[in-house]
């Protein structure tokens, strides 16, 4: 493991109960709180690059998800819900109340992002302003699938088939699956620090395998129906809301990312920076610039 001083130094570790799930996350800085979640197949080492820095002017929290890294992985059940996105950012939630934070801002990288946006749509007295990188909602990709967006992102397709079939293949070489996922991506020189990347390699246990399948899965179903009443149902995100993507990325090739939000929030700004998909390790400074304006609005 890692010496967590090594990438976040000056900061402390934390477990606390999250609703269905023990949270692991590190804690750090003074000021408003601010919340980091991490997407796949990563961990809350994704913001040892930008968390340092942001902790000069908020109290950061990097935590891992439910079924990732060093935070607990229920067992799941046959709709999938145990790894929706709404549970996830229950447990996001009874962290933050944990650590004494009733309302709080937040960020979310991939799927991070996602369980963010659940976050702010489900719980909108406890987040005053949240920011997306590089997605866009999962509806709408789901529903605007094209030949572009399939072979780009096919682990979407594939991670969703029937267990054990994507854990049992990812098994063999969980290593090599990462490198073939996360470097292989046509971005020119590797963003990855080596700390960091071992981090990713040491919590991708067949644990974690399971349960980041079962994330994509109940993407692909209990997600949905969620994301479709709010939407038959006129709901919006109401807080301000930042969409940050890279220029280089899927995002900014298949969808026009801000119209999309505007389509499920109400209070919407962003761009695209100049980055692949992994913003906050690819440039972490100008995700770190973005973040200091818009939390201290």
């Amino acid at each position: 493991m890692v010496p967590q001083e090594a990438l976040f130094p000056g900061f402390r570790v934390v477990r606390a109960p999250g609703a269905g799930a023990e949270v692991h996350a590190v804690v750090g800085g003074s000021g408003p709180p601010l919340l980091l979640l991490h997407g796949y197949a990563q961990t809350h080492a994704l913001w040892h690059k930008v968390a340092p820095r942001l902790a000069r002017r908020f109290t950061v929290v990097a935590a891992d998800l439910r079924g990732y890294g060093d935070s607990g992985k229920p067992a799941t059940d046959a709709n999938h819900e145990p790894y929706s996105k709404r549970e996830m950012a229950k447990d996001a939630v009874a962290l933050m109340a944990h650590l004494g934070h009733a309302r709080f801002a937040l960020a979310g990288h991939d799927r991070g992002a996602r369980v963010s946006h659940r976050l702010a749509a489900d719980h909108p007295d406890a987040v005053t302003r949240v920011a997306l990188l590089d997605i866009a909602p999962t509806l709408a990709m789901y529903e605007r699938t094209d030949m572009a967006f399939a072979r780009a992102y096919w682990h979407w397709f594939f991670l969703i088939q029937k267990a054990p079939i994507p854990e049992t293949m990812i098994g063999h070489d969980p290593a090599g699956y990462l490198a073939f996922k996360m470097r292989d991506r046509g971005m020119g020189d590797d963003p990855f620090d080596p700390r960091a990347w071992a981090e990713y390699v040491r919590c991708f246990t067949p644990e974690a395998i399971h349960a980041t399948c079962e994330d994509y899965r109940a993407a692909a179903t209990v997600d949905l129906e969620h994301d479709r009443a709010d939407r038959e149902a006129g709901r919006k995100v109401g807080c301000p809301l930042l969409v940050l993507w890279g220029s280089r990325g899927v995002i900014e090739k298949c969808y026009d990312a801000l119209a999309e939000w505007r389509r499920v929030a109400t209070d919407v700004r962003g761009k695209s920076l100049p980055s692949g998909h992994y913003l906050p390790e690819e440039v972490p400074d100008l995700v770190a610039d973005e973040f200091e304006t818009f939390f201290s609005e």
